[in-house]
């Protein structure tokens, strides 16, 4: 550790920083290049399929989910559809919302294994208004 040793430091220091994978996923915005919505808040898609997926431990039951393709980009998504009676409104072909769910750094929430996303809609029209009957479904 000499008199004109901070550069050599300060070089080392980069390197084991960049080193760390949080940091480097931040430095290259690995983030937001991976994510499937692109850094909005929602996106549209058109429902593939209706799935049943099972709890994690020690909870048992089945999480209802859809399987999303993406209209921006193509990308295909599982999303859970909240609440009761909520999956016998969506049906295949239709066109959904979907958002974030809420965990931290965009991970899946709870009990539901590898769901990162939720239904917010359905044609248009709000899922929690279907689910209650405030609203009818549109006819094609």
């Amino acid at each position: 550790m000499g008199t004109f040793n901070a550069r050599k430091l300060k070089e080392k220091r980069k390197k084991m920083k960049r080193s760390k994978r949080g940091y480097k996923i931040k430095a290259l915005g690995l983030r937001k290049k991976m994510d499937p919505l692109e850094g909005s808040p929602q996106a549209k898609g058109l429902v593939l399929s209706k799935r049943q997926l099972e709890q994690k431990q020690p909870h048992s039951g089945m999480i209802k989910c859809v399987r999303v393709k993406l209209i921006k980009n193509g990308k295909e998504v599982t999303a859970h559809l909240p609440r009761d009676k909520a999956i016998n409104h969506v049906q295949e072909h239709d066109e959904v919302t979907i958002e974030g769910i809420g965990g931290s750094q965009g991970k899946a929430v709870g009990s539901i294994p590898g769901v990162r996303y939720r239904v917010c809609a359905v044609n248009g029209i709000s899922l929690e208004m279907l689910r209650t009957g405030r609203k009818q479904r549109a006819t094609r």
